[in-house]
């Protein structure tokens, strides 16, 4: 529990350091810089790992979600089965809110592969794709059965994100930094909306494919 309590502390103060760095900067846009000249080679795989972060593909992949947790339960009578979806896509919706702002005030230019502009600090892709596919994967972890089935979905998230930022990078889209802020960013918000839904979501499903499963008096296990 200090560990889940924790955690959003941690990114939080990650976010202010790199914030604060690229404000400034400080030691680690060199090493930044550096890092993103080493990765950079666009190839079609990794702009196709990048537009899994596009409004255009994760958004809609939340919408489905959204409708098939609300029909499940509706459909299976649960108390304000509303909630959930309702409280997913309010989050979405204030990605935007959060980033934008961020964008306008630190100014940061891009690399050398693209345009020149500014506000490319965070990454709005990165941002997108984790709330996207972050709240997708706590709002479907409760109907899962399996303990093998959640893993699996969570795994699927984590590299489904993974593979937008490192298109992003490899592509030359937005440096590491603009990555990694992103993703700290929203583990934080997502942690605000499982805390939002009440019990957690993987205790709740765990708790319910537990009851489910034979004991070793009735059956194997």
């Amino acid at each position: 529990m200090l560990l889940l309590l924790g955690l959003p502390a941690l990114f939080t103060v990650l976010v202010v350091l790199i914030t604060w760095q690229v404000v400034d900067g400080g030691p680690l846009v060199g090493l930044d810089e550096r890092v993103s000249r080493a990765l950079v080679q666009p190839d079609r795989a990794s702009r196709l790992l990048a537009d899994l972060g596009s409004i255009q593909v994760a958004v809609p992949v939340l919408v489905l979600v959204l409708g098939y947790v609300a029909w499940r339960g509706r459909a299976t009578g649960m108390d304000r089965w509303w909630l959930p979806p309702a409280a997913a896509a309010l989050l979405m919706a204030l990605v935007p809110a959060v980033i934008v702002p961020l964008k306008d005030w630190t100014a940061r230019p891009g690399t050398p592969v693209v345009p020149p502009a500014v506000g490319y600090y965070p990454s709005g892709h990165t941002a997108t794709a984790a709330v996207a596919y972050g709240a997708a994967t706590l709002l479907l972890l409760p109907w899962l059965d399996s303990v093998r089935a959640r893993r699996v979905l969570l795994l699927a998230c984590a590299a489904i994100n993974l593979g937008v930022g490192f298109g992003l990078v490899r592509c030359g889209y937005h440096w590491p930094l603009d990555v990694l802020a992103s993703w700290c960013l929203c583990a934080v918000l997502l942690y605000g909306l499982w805390l939002c839904l009440g019990r957690s979501t993987l205790s709740r499903s765990t708790r319910r494919s537990s009851s489910r499963t034979p004991s070793s008096r009735t059956g194997p296990s």
